[in-house]
């Protein structure tokens, strides 16, 4: 099957108009995922460990910071975006607790789904959307009015809208 582009034209922004957004790490991939949707007018919160030296940076940038756990359980759509070697702990003590049915799951990169270190239950939306560069290339473009080809990936669809967020 041959790969299928899509554009700014074939996604509805309105669609995650309401949403809570929970972007859980705020380095590389973290930080640009978390402006670019607060600059597109969505509600965002940065979930981080107690001790982060990123709290600080996010809470200068304007973002709610909150415990990890607790950003997951205030938000509709939780990113993750820790690097792969944390994410197994980070899914296991402070996400998976607190995904209830209803929500969405997303990835920069399928790593952890693909290799079992994370095994979302059923009843959420889990997807991937991966930017192909780095997070500050993805942070410019966007400021630029650009974008960079991304690959985006459905794993699991029970609210039937994962594909649209």
């Amino acid at each position: 099957m041959p790969a299928r582009i899509y554009r700014e034209k074939d996604a509805d922004i309105k669609v995650l108009k309401g949403k809570t957004f929970a972007v859980i790490g705020f380095g590389s991939q973290g930080h640009a995922h978390a402006l670019n949707l607060k600059d597109s007018g969505m509600n965002v919160i940065i979930g981080l460990y107690a001790k982060s030296k990123s709290r600080a940076v996010a809470k200068k940038l304007g973002f709610k910071v909150m415990d990890t756990a607790d950003a997951v359980k205030a938000a509709d759509v939780v990113f993750i975006a820790a690097p792969d070697t944390a994410i197994g702990d980070i899914y296991t003590k402070d996400i998976e607790p607190h995904l209830t049915k209803g929500k969405t799951l997303g990835f920069s990169h399928g790593f952890a789904v693909h290799y079992g270190t994370v095994v979302p239950p059923e009843d959420v939306n889990v997807i991937m959307v991966a930017p192909k560069g780095p997070g500050h290339i993805v942070r410019r473009q966007f400021l630029e009015g650009k974008g960079v080809p991304s690959l985006i990936a459905v794993h699991q669809n029970p609210g039937r809208d994962a594909k649209k967020i």
